[in-house]
C-alpha cells in the first residue's frame, strides 16, 4: 500500500464526492480514480478493498462536517445555541456532498457489519461529545432531543430543499429549547 498522506486524503475526498453523486453502488476504484483525476489503478494502490475505502470515507466525512471549537467562546444562552445551529446548517449546506455521502454510507452500513460498527462508534462518540459540550457550556434544552430534531430538519433541508418553510430552524430552537425549559435561556 502507498503511504503518501496527501494523495490518500485526496482519494478519500474523491470517494465522498462519488458517493454523493452516484451512491454506494457507483463507488469503485475506477470511479474514484476518475473523480480524483489520477491514473487508473491509483486508488487500488492506496486501499486494500472497497470496504476499506468505504470505511475511510465514513471516518473522513465526520472530520469534514465537524464543528470548529472556536465557535464555543460565547456565554451560554438560547441565542448562542441558535447561532451554533446556524453554523451547523451552513457547514452541512456548504458540504452537501459530505452529508449526502454520509447518508449513503449509513444505508450501506445496514448491509456491511464492519462499516456499521465503525460508523456507530464514531457517531456515538460525536454524540457523547456534543452532549458533554452542551452541558459543560450550560446550554438550555435537552441535547439529545435537540440532536434528533435538528437531524431530521437537516435531512429534509439537504435532500428535499424547499419543502420546509424558511425560518424553521429558529422555530425549532424556540420550541425545542426555550419552550422545553420554561422560557429560560
Amino acid at each position: 500500500m502507498r503511504t503518501n498522506p496527501a494523495r490518500r486524503s485526496a482519494l478519500v475526498d474523491a470517494a465522498i464526492e462519488v458517493l454523493a453523486a452516484d451512491g454506494a453502488r457507483g463507488l469503485t476504484f475506477r470511479s474514484v480514480d476518475v473523480a480524483a483525476g489520477v491514473p487508473h489503478g491509483t486508488t487500488s494502490n492506496y486501499f486494500s478493498s472497497r470496504d476499506d475505502l468505504l470505511l475511510q470515507a465514513g471516518l473522513r466525512i465526520h472530520d469534514r462536517l465537524g464543528a470548529d471549537p472556536a465557535h464555543l467562546d460565547q456565554p451560554p444562552s438560547a441565542d448562542f445555541l441558535t447561532s451554533l445551529l446556524r453554523l451547523l446548517q451552513d457547514r452541512l449546506t456548504k458540504d452537501r456532498a459530505g452529508y449526502l455521502a454520509l447518508l449513503e454510507l449509513r444505508l450501506e452500513a445496514t448491509r456491511r457489519p464492519a462499516l456499521q460498527e465503525a460508523l456507530a462508534q464514531r457517531v456515538k462518540a460525536n454524540l457523547e461529545e456534543n452532549i458533554r459540550l452542551h452541558r459543560e457550556h450550560g446550554l438550555p434544552g435537552d441535547p439529545l432531543l435537540l440532536y434528533l430534531t435538528v437531524g431530521g430538519y437537516m435531512l429534509e433541508q439537504l435532500t428535499l430543499p424547499g419543502v420546509l418553510p424558511d425560518g424553521l430552524l429558529e422555530k425549532v430552537v424556540e420550541h425545542g429549547v426555550r419552550g422545553f425549559v420554561g422560557g429560560g435561556s
